[in-house]
Order: C-alpha cells, then structure tokens, then sequence
C-alpha cells in the first residue's frame, strides 16, 4: 500500500508474493535449489493467508489502509499459513517456517509459536530427507526474492540512479539495484538471461478513508486494476 497524489495504490500480499516468484523464477540454472518447484511454490505462497478480500484488520484507528509493516503476529495466520504449505510438502512447510520466524521472530507473540515451530522442524526435515544447509540455502532465496518485490511494490527504486541494497543471496553475495536507461540494473546479475520483465497488479483508491472494512473491500473489488510492467537488466559489462 502506497499513499499517492492520486491516493491509495493498493498492491495485494498475493501479488506481491506472485511477484517474488517471477524473480526467483529466472534465477541461474546452475544456482537453483535442487528442490526448485517446491521452492518457487513456497516463494509464490509465503504471504497467501493474508488476504485482503477477506481479512478484517484491514484499517487503521483512522479509517486509512492500515501498514502492513504495523501489523503484529497473529497465532490464526501462522497456524493457517503453516497448514496449507504442510499439506503440499514438508519442504515447503519449511521455508515457510523460517519466513515466519524470520518476519515474527522479534515479537514477543510469537515466541512459543516458534519454539513449537523449530520443533516441528526436525520431522519436516526427516520427511523431507533434507538438511539445514539446504533449507537455509533454500529460504535465504525466498527472502532476497521477497526483499525484492516488496521494494518493487513500495516504489522504493531511487533517482537519479541512486543505488539501494536488495538483500543478500544464498551465497551471502549483497545485491545493489538502481534505476538505468533500458531498465532496473541490478548488480551483481544472478538471473538466467540478461535481462527479463517482470508484471504486478495494483489498484488505486482515491477514498481516503473508510468508515469500516466492508466498505473497504468493497471500494478495492470494485476498483479497476492496473498491470504494470518492469525490466530487471544487468549492469552493461557485468552481463554474463
């Protein structure tokens, strides 16, 4: 959610979350993890529980969108969050676990929910037959991924070619971004081909407040929606 001068743009966690996936999906052939789709299926999926056709705590005191930056941990997402990715596959359920302990990890809440959940992890593993060297590998992609579509989605690309660190990779490699003439340069270039588009929807409100959540989720299903579209290139010289 961005404020606007033409008010509210809205960008769902789903399509935020699809986002992450397009990056992920054109990373080196020679760098992906071994469990691939499952990794791409946790990427796609890490923010899914939160649904904004759905959920209720979807203004703030002042009727405004609220921040999901300000948002806290709630034991009812987790609990539905762990569940769906647990029925797909032990793998997936966790990456998902270390995205909750990675986002949540800080929140008093949270705290015996985790415990349970690094608990939980040692049969995960077993079932999956994996390892944590693995897993790390594994999640530490799904968070420079979600790193970067979020900064995507929060028009954080900087002028006048301003650098911003995106996040770091598996192999603890920082990666840097900056807006260039032919598109979004990122530096070093991790991805498959040299250059690649990526797509997200958003839509915009020009209400700026609310008087409760059903008129909200009214407002954003009746909204039209937007595809935007942004080339992520190598740096001329350091495209391989």
């Amino acid at each position: 959610m961005n404020y606007t001068e033409s008010g509210w743009e809205i960008i769902t966690q789903r399509s935020h979350g699809l986002l992450a996936a397009q990056i992920c999906a054109h990373w080196k052939k020679n760098d992906q993890p071994e469990r691939w789709v499952d990794t791409l299926i946790a990427t796609a999926e890490h923010d899914d529980v939160y649904n904004e056709f759905e959920n209720e705590d979807l203004l703030n005191p002042s009727g405004g969108p609220v921040n999901f930056k300000t948002t806290s941990f709630k034991k009812e997402y987790a609990d539905r969050l762990i569940g769906m990715a647990e029925t797909k596959s032990a793998y997936i359920a966790l990456l998902i676990s270390r995205h909750i302990q990675f986002v949540h990890g800080p929140d008093p809440k949270a705290a015996s929910f985790i415990k349970a959940l690094k608990e939980r992890e040692k049969k995960w593993i077993n079932v999956a037959q994996s390892s944590q060297e693995e897993v790390r590998r594994g999640y530490e992609l799904l968070e420079f991924c979600d790193a970067f579509s979020l900064l995507i989605c929060q028009q954080q690309i900087q002028p006048e070619q301003r650098k911003i660190e995106i996040s770091s990779g598996p192999d603890g490699t920082a990666y840097e971004m900056h807006a260039g003439e032919e598109g979004l340069e990122v530096s070093p270039w991790p991805f498959e081909e040299i250059s690649f588009v990526v797509r997200y929807e958003c839509r915009t409100l020009t209400q700026l407040t609310f008087k409760d959540t059903k008129e909200f989720r009214k407002m954003i299903s009746e909204a039209a929606v937007e595809t935007r579209y942004l080339r992520l290139i190598g740096i001329p010289g350091e495209r391989t």
